[in-house]
């Protein structure tokens, strides 16, 4: 099978970007024609090549994890500008671990920890975080040593609300773990849990990031100050992201 003829196959399937695709399906070892059938019945890219790219770097994914997108690099950036190189960084609801993962390779001096509650994420995680991953619901695995200490915490929390996965894209809906995707009614469900807490885990001066959709902004904002933190929303609109801060102030 030639780079012309998978090209075809996936223009086929309807692969918007065949080319692009193609090159990379080509440049994998293995099974090249098991690969396209794959890519051809839907299955997401990242799956079939086994990573995903992300701030320009690649990190291990692999079938039921959720894949990282590039709107959240925004979230990342912001991390790292509130982070210092000897800070304890906690990567929530950490999925591949490529968030935690990339402040890291920015930070080489941090402390990263990260947690999520999927096995397949975490075996995903322990591949790509220089850290301790640890497998539990939000907060439930943490060691209490964390407790106060944390001077950023990243929390990329499902947000779509339920009623909203069911239009999208395919290749998330039907191959993503719903657990990284539905957010309960509002959306706001998961961000509620995480807030509340996120004081007693967060140091003085400490952050809390998460993301949300622009029309969930402001009531995210309300939960963050209903948790005591003060709040801001940071966006990129050539990312079309929206980040929600909360910060313990002392």
């Amino acid at each position: 099978m030639d780079f012309v003829e998978v090209v075809a196959r996936l223009r086929a399937a309807g692969c918007v970007f065949a080319e692009d695709e193609a090159r990379l399906l080509l440049g994998q070892s293995g099974d090249l024609a098991g690969m396209v059938e794959r890519r051809v019945a839907g299955e997401p890219l990242e799956y079939v090549l086994g990573w995903a790219e992300f701030a320009g770097r690649r990190f291990v994914v692999a079938p039921g994890v959720f894949v990282p997108r590039h709107r959240t690099e925004l979230l990342v950036r912001l991390a790292v500008g509130f982070a210092h190189d000897k800070a304890v960084v906690l990567d929530l609801c950490c999925g591949s671990g490529a968030l935690g993962a990339t402040v890291a390779a920015e930070l080489p001096g941090i402390e990263l920890h990260a947690a999520d509650v999927e096995p397949a994420a975490v075996d995903c995680a322990r591949q790509n975080v220089p850290g301790e991953v640890y497998q539990g619901d939000l907060y439930a695995p943490l060691p209490a040593i964390l407790r106060g200490r944390v001077d950023v915490l990243i929390a990329n929390v499902p947000y779509v609300p339920t009623d909203d996965v069911a239009l999208m894209p395919p290749e998330a809906r039907d191959h993503e773990p719903r657990v990284a995707l539905d957010g309960g009614a509002d959306g706001l469900d998961v961000l509620r849990r995480v807030v509340a807490e996120a004081p007693v885990w967060l140091a003085p001066g400490g952050h809390v990031l998460f993301e949300a959709s622009e029309r969930q902004s402001a009531a995210a904002v309300a939960e963050v100050r209903r948790a005591g933190l003060a709040a801001s929303v940071e966006e990129d609109d050539e990312l079309g992201a929206t980040v929600v801060v909360g910060l313990r102030e002392h």
